[in-house]
């Protein structure tokens, strides 16, 4: 007696193998038979004749933890057929933080992350785990990220770490991957990080080293970075610690669309037979973050209450809007305002006009919205205007998967109503138009891409394929049919051609509709 039965559907089991004709027995939260099931007792029998019987996706880049504590659901990521989201990226988030810096960080990172209660324990990794397992709609997995440890060991300040604080670092990292973090991130841009130097991060990551997990980096440009920071401090820092590294959301821009060379060729040739090195990527040309983030480092001194005392001043916030206007204004121009929870009417709005509207220059603007919204803005970039370099880009991104050591991701960032149209579409954006529209990747190969790479990777147990003793995370999808709806303009569009997916067992998307099971595990 079989609690579900996937009949009649092609198997591609995430390998990379060429799918097959079976069906596909799941008994609570396992698959427990892969053939002919015509004739065995079921309790719910789902029918996929003409649909692709897939592992559940696994996105190894988002941000959805704050998301996740708010609305348990997740639709936008499970509807796109992701089974396992991974959190904890680019440096930051909640764990493991003592309740005061909790606070702190809850509120510097809002305008990304959103609100999720502010009385939750986040004192270690463990407890954070605590608060998705068996609650959430999807799986979760950890990785421990270095601003918040840096945080948690020497406050909001741009201090040394070494000596004693160094120690307790070393602790709370080593203690978080015994607690069942699959890894250790850092970040380009989200304080405290961005003060930690290259030696720390080498003395980190041999404790990330010692434990047999990967430091997965968003590549730093700075300049108490290694070589100015990017892929150059990343490469040294396994040179010196034999760490395996992951790139995140590593690909082309407008700057070098066709150019795959430029950004690979640094890579490869610092490469050396023991290096060990992937990468994620998402098929969109520009990103979404915090404009808080843009402030420069004395700015950031002190955290959020700090920021906002020297905002409050208007000759402050004319020099700091200078100072971004210098060295930022690259970022600033194409900003639209995707997140303002207390100024919805901002959500979808570009900075320019505002600042037009004002009559004042675009970093001064940026200051003035950021101190009246208490910091809580996220904004979304806008893609370049040339048709030709966003399908450049494109056809970039799936030439980059065809490497062996590329996997999909989405960046999900789903706070407010305006986010990045990564959020609702990026799995299904690559698995059906452009794979469909370019013709580079097989659909097993892209399939596994999705789940067996990653999960491989990552470490995760028994997850990323469709075989027997498995879990039973599954997401069936109409191979010709499935597209993503989502726009820049229009965002908040779910994909179609996704019909169901199942998570440990537990049909979570029944008929392209949430069930409202909350059956995801804190993995691995």
């Amino acid at each position: 007696m079989f609690d579900v039965v996937i009949a009649g559907g092609t198997v591609v089991d995430g390998t990379g193998g060429a799918g097959y004709r079976a069906d596909v027995g799941i008994a609570g939260e396992t698959i427990e038979a892969i053939e002919d099931l015509s004739h065995a007792d079921a309790g719910r029998r789902i029918d996929a004749t003409g649909l692709t019987v897939s592992p559940g996706f696994i996105d190894p880049h988002t941000h959805a933890e704050g998301a996740l504590l708010v609305d348990p659901q997740l639709a936008c990521g499970l509807r796109q057929g992701i089974t396992t989201v991974f959190l904890g990226i680019d440096g930051m988030s909640y764990a493991p933080l003592s309740r005061e810096n909790y606070r702190i960080y809850r509120h510097w990172l809002g305008g990304l992350l959103g609100d999720p209660p502010d009385e939750l324990d986040m004192g270690s990794v463990a407890a954070f785990r605590s608060h998705y397992h068996g609650k959430v709609a999807v799986n979760t997995a950890y990785l421990v990220p270095h601003a918040t440890i840096r945080l948690e060991v020497l406050g909001f300040r741009d201090r040394p770490l070494r000596g004693e604080p160094l120690d307790e670092a070393k602790r709370l990292i080593r203690e978080g991957l015994e607690q069942g973090a699959v890894g250790f991130t850092t970040g380009s841009k989200y304080y405290p990080g961005p003060w930690g130097d290259t030696h720390e991060l080498v003395e980190l990551c041999r404790v990330v080293r010692e434990a047999g997990k990967v430091y997965m980096s968003e590549p730093r440009s700075l300049e108490r970075a290694f070589g100015g920071g990017g892929v150059t401090e990343a490469m040294e820092i396994v040179r010196q610690t034999g760490v395996r590294l992951h790139l995140a959301h590593y690909r082309t821009s407008a700057d070098t669309a066709g150019r795959l060379d430029r950004i690979m060729g640094p890579i490869d040739r610092a490469r050396t037979a023991d290096a060990d090195v992937t990468f994620d990527i998402y098929p969109y040309p520009s990103g979404s973050s915090i404009p808080v983030s843009f402030l420069p480092g004395p700015v950031q001194e002190g955290g959020p209450e700090a920021i906002l005392r020297r905002l409050s001043d208007p000759e402050q916030r004319r020099q700091i809007g200078a100072h971004l206007d210098a060295h930022q204004s690259a970022f600033l121009r194409p900003l639209t305002f995707s997140y303002a929870p207390a100024a919805p009417a901002l959500e979808g709005r570009r900075l320019q006009d505002l600042a037009r509207e004002r009559g004042r220059p675009l970093g001064e603007t940026l200051c003035e919205v950021l101190f009246e919204q208490r910091l809580r803005l996220g904004h979304v970039t806008a893609p370049p205007d040339s048709a030709e370099v966003r399908h450049q880009i494109d056809r970039d991104c799936l030439e980059l998967l065809t490497r062996p050591d590329y996997m999909a991701c989405s960046d999900l960032t789903p706070a407010g109503s305006c986010p990045h149209p990564r959020c609702y579409g990026a799995f299904p954006r690559l698995l059906g138009r452009l794979r469909r529209e370019l013709g580079t990747l097989s659909l097993e190969a892209m399939i596994h891409r999705m789940t067996d790479r990653p999960a491989r990777r990552f470490g995760l147990t028994r997850r990323g394929r469709i075989e027997k003793g498995y879990f039973a995370d599954v997401t069936l999808f109409d191979a010709d049919r499935v597209i993503d709806t989502a726009t820049y303009a229009t965002p908040r569009r779910f994909p179609t051609g996704i019909p169901y997916v199942v998570v440990n067992g537990a049909v979570a998307v029944d008929n392209e509709r949430c069930t409202g099971l909350y059956a995801g595990h804190a993995v691995p």
